[in-house]
């Protein structure tokens, strides 16, 4: 099963974004998005260190509530770093 993460732009440099979720920050490829670069305060769904497309900021916080859950239910109480 593959899994994509929203995480909100905080910087671009080039084609690489600072962004954040949760506290967790990450340097992302905007590589897969050139053709309609995202811009700063934007929301993206990143796999495997590559954004993949833009969210409403709704979405994405609908998705982290989901997670929230998943790990709730499983017992897990983070994620791996």
């Amino acid at each position: 099963m593959c899994l994509a993460i929203p995480m909100q732009i905080e910087s671009v440099t080039g084609f690489t974004a600072r962004c954040q979720a949760k506290g967790i920050y990450r340097d992302v490829s905007l590589f897969m998005m050139q053709d309609e670069l995202p811009q700063v305060g934007d929301y993206v769904m990143v796999h495997v260190g590559y954004a993949i497309q833009k969210v409403t900021e709704a979405d994405a916080r609908s998705a982290w509530e989901l997670y929230d859950q998943i790990l709730e239910e499983t017992g897990d109480i983070g994620c791996a770093t």
